[in-house]
This record gives structure tokens, sequence and C-alpha cells, in this order.
């Protein structure tokens, strides 16, 4: 069912965009409307031009590097090793995923050290001019801040309890990351797209 809705909505998405190329070009001919034709020289300058900075956002980034994150700790085993009984596996390898875990709290406990020197102590290089927290420099990047931890947990743990042996299968665990959310990647592309054309024509 899943595999049929999303190709749909996708295709509903691009026909809307569609209509509303034609919907432009049709309400900027009457006098009265203060729409602006997407079919027009300007609108296509627009359009095409202004494609790739308009889909440039920091969701784009959000997405790529959550997307990168969540591979990784699928991959890693740290996610399974919460709903995972220690009777299931062995006594060696559950000695292993408890040294991983506790690996994983240290990490941990030592991030969020770091982080609160970065934003809590007087002065921190993150805070605002005015030393406010929101908004910030660490605010506009507490997305890539908290996908960077969760892969850095996610590589510690997979290393340590002998998921992952090489550099390869890392890599391959972000590759995979990627994999998952190309579907959003999809969907955020159209939406965006749709977003910005009633912008730019109808706002």
């Amino acid at each position: 069912m899943k595999s049929k809705l999303l190709p749909r909505l996708a295709l509903a998405l691009l026909l809307t965009e569609v209509l509303l190329l034609l919907l432009s070009w049709l309400l900027s001919a009457m006098p009265t409307a203060e729409v602006r034709s997407l079919l027009t020289g300007e609108g296509l300058r627009w359009l095409l031009g202004r494609m790739s900075g308009s889909l440039s956002t920091p969701i784009l980034v959000w997405i790529v590097l959550l997307g990168m994150a969540w591979g990784c700790l699928r991959q890693s085993g740290l996610l399974a090793s919460f709903s995972r009984s220690s009777s299931s596996a062995g006594s060696r390898s559950s000695s292993r995923d408890r040294i991983a875990l506790f690996s994983v709290l240290v990490l941990l406990v030592f991030y969020a050290f770091v982080l609160m020197l970065l934003t809590a102590m007087p002065h921190a290089i993150l805070l605002s001019a005015t030393g406010e927290l929101f908004p910030s420099p660490f605010s506009a990047s507490i997305v890539p801040v908290i996908a960077f931890g969760i892969t850095l947990c996610a590589v510690v743990y997979g290393v340590v309890s002998g998921r992952f042996n090489t550099l390869g299968e890392v890599y391959q665990s972000l590759v995979l990351g990627l994999r998952s959310v190309a579907p959003v990647l999809l969907f955020y592309i159209l939406i965006m797209q749709i977003y910005f054309t009633v912008s730019f024509a109808f706002l």
C-alpha cells in the first residue's frame, strides 16, 4: 500500500506545480489580478535561475545530516541494543555490548560538557552578540550538532561492540542512511518548489 501511495503523492505534487504554472499564466491576463506569470520571460528566468538557490535551504542540509546519522545509528546496533534483552545474546557479546554502551555514555557526557563550555559559560563563543542562546550560532546549528552527536555515538558503539570492523563499514552505514532519506529529499524538492512558485506568482 505504501509503495503505491508515495509515487502517487509525488505525481500529485508534480501535477500541482504544473497547474500552478498554468494558473499563473491565466490569471496574469486578468487586469484586476495581481499575479505574475511563470510562463513569461521574467517568470522563466526566475524559475530556472533561482531553482538551485531556492532549494538550498538549511532544511536540505538537516535532512542529509539526519539521514546519515539514522543510517549509522541503525547499522551500528545502538538503536537495537535498547530493546534487546541480555539473555538473547551470548555472554561475550553481551559483555561487549555493555562496554560499548558505557563508552557511549562517557562520550555523551563529554559531548554535553563541551557544548556547555561553548554555550553556558559567560561570553561563550556560540552565543549571540548580546549573550542570548536563541537566536545564536548555537541555535542555528543545533540540528547539525545533534546529527553529529548521534553519528559519533553510533560509530563508537559500532566499533567497540565489533559491528564496525573497518572504515568501509562505517562509510556504508552513512551511505545507507542517505538512501533511506531519498524519498524525503524527493518530496522536499517538490514541496519547496510549489512553495516558492506560490510565493513568486501569487503573493
